[in-house]
C-alpha cells in the first residue's frame, strides 16, 4: 500500500516549506527523506518510509540513507518503514537487529483505520454503520449536496470550519500558512482534493484528501457548528470513498486511530467515528533512529532522559503535601 507521505507529490509541499529534501531509490526500494533539526543537530526523517520489496531491498535502502547522513552531516537517520519487507510483530527485531532503537516519541501514527474498496462498492457500504448508509443515501432530502474542488483558493473553507472545531474543542489545528502551502503544492497536481458538503450553496462541511497511487488518505476535516444536527461530516466522508473508488484506488486510510484497550485515549472520540465505516486496524512499526554520530546522539539521549526524569520529580514534589515539600528542603 503506498503512502503519500513517501510520494513526490509530498517532497515538492516540503520544499515549498523551503525544506531540503532527498528523494533516493534503487533495486525494490525508493525512500524520501527530509533534513530535519532538534536538539542532537540534523537528522534525516523518512515519514513512513523506507518503502522496501524485501528485506534485502530495505538494507540497501538503510545503508543509502546512512551514506546520505554522513555527506550531509546528520547525526541520525530517523525511519518509520510501513512497508518494507517485514511485519510490525517483527520489526523489533529486524530493525534492533540492525543498530536501530524506538525514537522517544512516533512521528505518524502508529495505528491506522483502513477501508477497503477493492470489492463492490456496496459491500463497502454493507460493512458500515446503519446510520452512516442511511444518511448517505437520504441527506439529499435535506437539501444537502457534494462537489469536489481541485481549487486551492477554497482551501479557506475547510480552514474556517477547523477554526470553529478549534475552539469549541480547544485543540490546535496546523496553521493556515501550512495548509495553504499545502493546497497549493498537492491540489493543482490532482494529489489532493477538497470534498465541501453543502445546504442550499453554503457550504456546512469539508475534508481534505491526499492520493497516492492506490490509496485515498483522509487528512483534514471540519463542519459549521450551526449544522450540526445534520451530521453531514458522515456523508460527506463517504462521498470521498465513493469517489475514490471511481477514480480506482484501492484503499482509503482514515489516518491513526487509539488503541483498542485505552478507552480514555485523546483520539477516542474519532476513532468511534472512523470505525463506524467499517474497516480493519492496521499496526505500523512505529518511528525508530539510527544513530550515524553515536556520540553525539548519545549525549543528546542522555540530556533528554534527564530532563524528562527531573521533570517527573519536581511534579512529584508538586504532588507531596506543603508540610512534606517543607521537611524536604530542610
Amino acid at each position: 500500500m503506498d503512502h503519500f507521505l513517501q510520494s513526490p507529490a509530498w517532497a515538492d509541499v516540503q520544499r515549498a516549506q523551503g525544506r531540503s529534501v532527498h528523494q533516493l531509490s534503487g533495486p525494490g526500494w525508493s525512500v524520501l527523506a527530509i533534513e530535519e533539526s532538534n536538539p542532537a543537530g540534523k537528522l534525516l526523517y523518512a515519514p513512513y518510509g523506507p518503502v522496501a520489496e524485501s528485506l534485502a531491498a530495505f538494507d540497501a535502502a538503510l545503508a543509502a540513507l546512512v551514506k546520505l547522513a554522513r555527506t550531509c552531516g546528520a547525526v541520525f537517520v530517523r525511519i518509520e518503514p510501513v512497508d518494507a519487507g517485514f511485519t510490525a510483530a517483527d520489526a523489533g527485531t529486524v530493525l534492533r537487529a540492525r543498530g536501530l532503537r524506538p525514537a522517544p516519541a512516533n512521528q505518524q501514527p502508529e495505528l491506522t483505520w483502513i477501508v477497503d474498496l477493492d470489492r463492490d462498492f456496496k459491500d463497502v457500504l454493507a460493512d458500515m454503520k446503519p446510520v452512516n448508509r442511511n444518511l448517505y443515501r437520504n441527506i439529499h432530502k435535506k437539501g444537502v449536496t457534494f462537489r469536489s474542488s481541485q481549487d486551492p483558493e477554497e482551501i479557506s473553507v475547510l480552514l474556517g470550519f477547523l477554526h470553529l472545531t478549534a475552539a469549541r474543542n480547544g485543540f490546535k489545528p496546523q496553521s493556515d500558512e501550512y495548509l495553504t502551502q499545502v493546497a497549493r503544492a498537492l491540489m493543482p497536481a490532482g494529489a489532493a482534493t477538497l470534498f465541501i458538503a453543502e445546504l442550499e450553496g453554503q457550504p456546512v462541511a469539508a475534508a481534505l484528501a491526499y492520493d497516492s497511487a492506490d490509496t485515498r488518505t483522509y487528512a483534514h476535516a471540519a463542519l459549521d457548528d450551526a449544522h450540526r444536527k445534520l451530521s453531514a461530516g458522515i456523508p460527506l466522508l463517504v462521498t470521498l470513498m465513493a469517489d475514490a473508488k471511481e477514480k480506482g484506488l484501492k484503499h482509503v486510510d482514515l489516518w491513526g486511530v487509539a488503541p483498542a484497550d485505552q478507552p480514555d485515549h485523546k483520539w477516542a472520540g474519532f476513532t468511534a467515528f472512523k470505525k463506524s465505516f467499517g474497516g480493519r486496524e492496521v499496526a505500523y512499526p512505529g518511528t525508530w533512529d539510527l544513530p550515524v554520530k553515536k556520540l553525539r546522539y548519545g549525549g543528546y539521549q542522555a540530556a533528554r532522559l534527564g530532563a524528562q526524569t527531573a521533570r517527573r520529580g519536581l511534579k512529584a514534589a508538586r504532588a507531596l503535601p506543603a508540610r512534606l515539600r517543607g521537611a524536604l528542603r530542610r
